[in-house]
């Protein structure tokens, strides 16, 4: 990944409901959600939504396809990847990119449905669902 699309990554994810959104896209993995049903989990009215989507489409962090007469948009966890390996690509000086934040193979194909917010727990201190990543990565 380039600075410049790191920037748009960044830019994209640097505000509340589109960050929201990527998050509970990432929780569904390769499945996705259609944009109906993210507009209810976010709380979001749908024009407002698929101003939101519209922008992770452009920074290439969701992907989009049809299925019948529903939208379908899904993390593109290899981009998400590469930002994670731009971010981390001299982690500790040492000039290797850290292991990536989510195998897309290790992906589960069916999650629990998301919460709006995700409460602290001791495993996870910060609630931010990362204890769940790390077991994934861990398994690869």
């Amino acid at each position: 990944m380039d600075s410049a699309r790191a920037v748009s990554a960044l830019g994209a994810l640097a505000q509340a409901t589109r960050l929201q959104v990527f998050r509970l896209l990432i929780e569904r993995g390769a499945e996705g959600l259609p944009a109906g049903v993210i507009a209810d989990r976010a709380g979001v009215p749908p024009s407002s939504l698929t101003f939101h989507l519209q922008q992770l489409l452009h920074a290439g962090l969701v992907t989009q396809r049809r299925l019948s007469r529903q939208l379908i948009y899904a993390a593109d966890l290899a981009v998400m990847n590469a930002l994670v390996a731009y971010l981390t690509e001299n982690c500790c000086g040492r000039g290797v990119p850290a292991a990536p934040a989510c195998d897309p193979a290790c992906m589960p194909q069916h999650l629990p449905a998301a919460s709006p917010a995700s409460p602290a727990s001791p495993a996870d201190p910060a609630g931010a669902g990362l204890s769940r990543v790390r077991r994934v990565v861990k398994r690869a």
